[in-house]
């Protein structure tokens, strides 16, 4: 897949890896004073100026803001404490995988229409993700481009009507895929926002996110960037076939380009529409002290279990960095206690130490720790390891890559003062977004030694975990596998683990590829980030499941 990083990727969802408390999600009833009533207007509160309802652009989870305007084949069913499952959502089922996983039906249910009354056909899934393959409508998720035309030598429906062969729809209800290789998460892979109907011969215009056909329970009655997207009922979606959407609210307004600081002011003071708002980024640590100090704010904060894994990656294609046990000692060496800190001022706001690469919540998730040491590090550990590689002395003149925004720049000061008592010294580049994603992620051969980011998978599923992070094809190109991280027999067990049909079975090939690619030291896992979110006295139902790290818009709702 050649994208950014999903805590990029994902429309109207940037939030800070900042925490008020060490509770898990909804330790704190998120609909204090009363119960969750159909009605009203909701207003969420966002930094960014822009949102995205094109599903072929879009890279948003099911949960957030693109699934209240479009329906997918399949969705995920989540709740607090639990881990997140799959569910059909314009399916009847989650999919019916013949030949070993290599061929996948789904049947469409009764009674689906669009916003216009007009019904949901199979060919309009086709035609959807059709699109996703014209350069005109790239930038979404991409998991399902290479399965359905491999080495992408489909160039999409608008130039010569062409179309994917390796989808058929035999009638109106059935459509049936047929894939390059067995492909065991195919149907989590049918959630993402690709799989959503766009009817045949539509969309063809570059600004068709402003005015989507919805297959939801919304319409996006206005958008204007910068300013405001708001969503309507939309009176054709039938709440008997969606398991998922609650459809609350009579309106949802997303208030957007929002500075942080008033977003954070706003809710704080909970007074008038705010009341009803809820805030899409979080506050800065410092704004955290405000809250904190503020009794009615701190009840309305609402907790994930866990989050992203944020990481240090070693580029192993480059000088003494291809060497093993080089990258070894960088497992001692780093500090993960002064990381929390630098992240969000104490340990237990910033998340708990990370150990492996698939995060919590996981299907087949195994906690270890090829790398003991104390949080604080083990700089002799270290040391000892670089003498060993022929190193005595340390290493001198590496480059760490870094975001200039969320704090990355103290917490990678943090890593520099950690590396220094291993003899590893280190100088700091800190680089806006789109240079970061161009320098580090568009060039095959990148001029950073070290670079410091986050990934939290965009499916419930270690795949995701996994796959875009190592795999050798994502080098490069929009890859996200920044470590250039390249092993031969890594990619083979990838391409096994993605073959198996097994939830269970997979899950343990999973796990053993942690453990095996952790063996070769692409990248230090450092913590498992926790969100938090704050919300008004009368906006209810802010549910936190064990995967994503976000909350469900889908169940939000006003306190009447």
């Amino acid at each position: 897949m050649k994208r950014k990083a999903l805590l990029k990727a994902v429309a109207g969802v940037v939030a800070a890896t900042t925490v008020l408390t060490a509770c898990g999600a909804n330790d704190k009833p998120a609909q204090t004073g009363g119960e969750v009533k159909p009605g009203g207007t909701v207003r969420l509160l966002n930094d960014s100026a822009t949102q995205q309802y094109d599903p072929a652009k879009s890279g948003s989870l099911v949960v957030t803001a693109l699934g209240l305007v479009h329906r997918r084949l399949t969705s995920w069913k989540v709740a607090p404490g639990q881990d997140t499952t799959i569910i059909p959502d314009l399916a009847t089922d989650t999919g019916r995988p013949t030949e070993g996983g290599k061929t996948w039906t789904f049947t469409l249910k009764d009674n689906v229409k669009y916003n216009d009354g007009s019904p949901i056909k199979a060919q309009d899934i086709k035609w959807g993700l059709e699109r996703t393959y014209a350069a005109a409508f790239s930038g979404g998720l991409t998991y399902h481009k290479d399965l359905l035309s491999p080495g992408l030598a489909y160039k999409g429906p608008f130039e010569g009507g062409k179309e994917l062969d390796s989808i058929e729809t035999p009638d109106d209800k059935t459509i049936v895929f047929h894939l390059a290789r067995p492909y065991g998460d195919w149907n989590w892979i049918a959630s993402t926002p690709a799989f959503s109907p766009v009817p045949k011969g539509k969309g063809q215009e570059a600004d068709y996110g402003n005015h989507p056909v919805a297959s939801g329970p919304y319409v996006l009655e206005k958008y204007e960037r910068g300013k405001e997207a708001r969503l309507v009922r939309n009176p054709h979606w039938d709440r008997a076939t969606d398991d998922t959407r609650k459809a609350n609210p009579d309106t949802i307004v997303f208030q957007l380009g929002q500075d942080t600081s008033v977003i954070s002011k706003r809710l704080i003071d909970d007074s008038g529409d705010d009341q009803s708002a809820f805030s899409i980024p979080f506050a800065s640590p410092a704004q955290l002290a405000q809250i904190q100090a503020n009794p009615s704010a701190k009840s309305r904060v609402v907790t994930s279990e866990s989050g992203a894994l944020a990481y240090l990656t070693l580029n192993t294609q480059r000088g003494k960095l291809v060497d093993p046990k080089v990258r070894q000692a960088f497992q001692y060496a780093v500090d993960k206690a002064a990381y929390q800190v630098a992240s969000a001022g104490n340990a237990q706001l910033a998340g708990d130490i990370a150990t492996t690469l698939i995060t919590p919540g996981l299907q087949g998730r195994e906690q270890f720790d090829l790398y003991p040491a104390p949080p604080s590090g083990d700089p002799e550990k270290a040391k000892k390891l670089l003498a060993e590689a022929g190193l005595p002395n340390g290493l001198d003149g590496l480059v760490l890559a870094t975001r200039n925004e969320n704090s990355y720049p103290e917490k990678a000061a943090a890593i520099q003062a950690a590396l220094a008592r291993a003899n590893i010294k280190i100088t700091i580049k800190a680089l806006d977004e789109d240079t970061y994603t161009s320098e580090v992620d568009t060039k095959g051969i990148s001029d950073y030694d070290l670079t410091l980011t986050s990934w939290q998978p965009d499916i419930p599923s270690a795949n995701a975990n996994i796959q875009p992070l190592f795999q050798s094809t994502e080098i490069g190109n929009g890859g996200v596998n920044e470590s250039r991280y390249a092993n031969p027999e890594v990619d083979r067990l990838i391409t096994e683990a993605q073959a198996t049909l097994d939830p269970a079975e997979a899950g343990k090939k999973w796990a053993a590829l942690d453990k095996k690619i952790l063996g070769d030291s692409p990248v230090v896992p450092l913590i498992y980030t926790r969100n938090s979110f704050l919300h008004g006295s009368k906006f209810g139902n802010v549910v936190i499941g064990r995967f994503p790290a976000y909350p469900d818009y889908r169940q939000f709702g006003l306190i009447q």
